[in-house]
């Protein structure tokens, strides 16, 4: 299995900005005001997107499976969200706003059969994506799969993006960090900014009640920097995620791994050119710092 750690992480790379265009494109906003989502803020739509697949979730199932975002901050957009738009109808307008989005992104960079041979491949590895303790993947992977390849292909980054997450989470606990610990800590080593944070709703207090607590068990210096323990924690913590994820890509094979990362290529590049994505990536907090280009 360890030789697919590095290619769950390349992957994970790979996927994780197509996944995301569902939280930032302009299309997908309009979409969600549509909906009659108030945009002002990004939250109300990004719970309702990503939530939908479980039904109508209250805070504390979302606490659950989000694990980063202050509960408190949940309970400010769940459950209403579900009075603007009930699950099953953000779930199509979620598909709408990817077809949008995606069309504009693809169109000229990949022919039809590209498309279609690299979402038949990215279907595979999410179809193998097991479900087991993986709440959020295995949601995803109860939708019916759309028709539209560009759709496949975005669906089954979905379910992959939510797989290597859900294993993230337990990557966290096995190191008995706390959500507040698990931000704190990622800031720590430069991961990303801590005022990246500030909308996962922690306050002040609380953020620094868990970086007294990392201080207690050697992760946190006095000149508040993270320590060596920390950075070899934290990549351990990496390590375990990359080997918890890299069953789909065992499944898929490294020829088919590699070949869907060359027809990925493309289509990640007009992503970035797009301009909506955040320069570091507090989506999946506490895996992988990804920069983007």
């Amino acid at each position: 299995m360890s030789e697919y750690l590095s290619v769950a992480r390349r992957m994970w790379h790979l996927l994780e900005p197509l996944h995301a265009t569902l939280y930032f494109a302009p299309e997908a906003r309009q979409i969600a005001a549509d909906l009659g989502h108030d945009v002002a803020s990004r939250w109300p739509s990004y719970f309702a997107w990503r939530t939908a697949p479980l039904g109508a979730a209250g805070p504390e199932l979302v606490a659950a499976t989000y694990y980063t975002f202050s509960p408190r901050m949940i309970s400010r957009y769940l459950p209403r969200i579900w009075t603007v738009a009930e699950p099953a109808k953000v779930l199509d307008a979620r598909l709408l706003a990817m077809d949008r989005a995606l069309t504009a992104l693809v169109d000229g960079r990949l022919t039809t059969a590209q498309l279609t041979e690299a979402a038949g491949l990215a279907r595979q590895a999410a179809e193998n994506a097991g479900p087991a303790a993986r709440p959020l993947a295995a949601a995803n992977r109860d939708l019916p799969w759309p028709d539209a390849p560009h759709l496949v292909l975005w669906q089954a980054a979905t379910v992959l993006r939510e797989h290597r997450g859900d294993g993230h989470l337990a990557a966290l606990l096995t190191c008995e960090l706390d959500p507040c610990e698990a931000l704190v800590s990622f800031a720590a080593i430069g991961a990303a900014p801590a005022a990246d944070f500030v909308g996962r709703g922690w306050s002040a207090q609380e953020w620094s009640d868990a970086r007294h607590r990392l201080a207690a068990r050697g992760w946190i210096a006095p000149d508040g920097t993270a320590t060596d323990r920390a950075h070899k924690e934290r990549e351990a913590i990496e390590r375990t995620t990359d080997r918890l994820a890299a069953g789909p890509w065992r499944a898929l094979g490294h020829s088919r791994a590699e070949r869907l990362a060359h027809l990925l290529h493309p289509l990640l590049a007009a992503v970035f050119e797009a301009g909506y994505l955040p320069r570091h990536s507090t989506l999946g907090i506490g895996r992988v710092k990804v920069r983007y280009p």
